[in-house]
């Protein structure tokens, strides 16, 4: 049998830049018709998205998925709260985890991977400014010093 790859439908940019990420899980979502068909399209925001343990089942909220164009008065609610599919364990390890604080759980991504929708959760730790400011500098440095690795290599500058 062979494998079909990843096909993203949404990712969420800023989550890295807001988040220190610790782990991450893979989740499926329980959907109706019509959002799949969305989904299909490539329409899905995860800006303002966020998941929450609720007696013991994970839900995903503030997730977009527009209505479907083609879709009757069977379209769903663009906004609606959509449960996400993990095993007990993983569930039981996530609540122990927010609970303990200063812990949440942020949507990452969002793709298809063999045909069925998945959504890359993440257990994320809010990052303060100064740690953005640290990221965005450390990152800028790696750049100039690739950048004057690669004009050393073409010959452009001497060293």
């Amino acid at each position: 049998m062979k494998e079909k790859g990843r096909k993203v439908i949404a990712t969420n940019r800023k989550a890295r830049h807001n988040y220190t990420i610790i782990d991450t899980y893979e989740a499926g979502v329980a959907l109706l018709g019509t959002e799949v068909k969305s989904l299909r399209d490539g329409k899905a925001s995860l800006v303002d998205a966020f998941a929450t343990v609720d007696d013991g089942e994970v839900w995903l909220r503030g997730l977009h998925i527009p209505e479907y164009t083609q879709g009757s008065w069977t379209n769903h609610s663009p906004r609606r709260t959509r449960k996400l599919l993990l095993h007990k364990r993983e569930i039981e390890h996530l609540v122990g985890k927010t609970r303990e604080g200063n812990q949440t759980l942020v949507p990452l991504s969002m793709y298809f991977s063999d045909g069925k929708v998945k959504v890359e959760l993440a257990l994320a730790k809010g990052k303060q400014d100064y740690d953005k400011r640290q990221d965005l500098a450390r990152r800028t440095a790696e750049r100039e010093v690739t950048r004057e690795i690669g004009r050393r290599v073409k010959g452009m500058t001497r060293g």
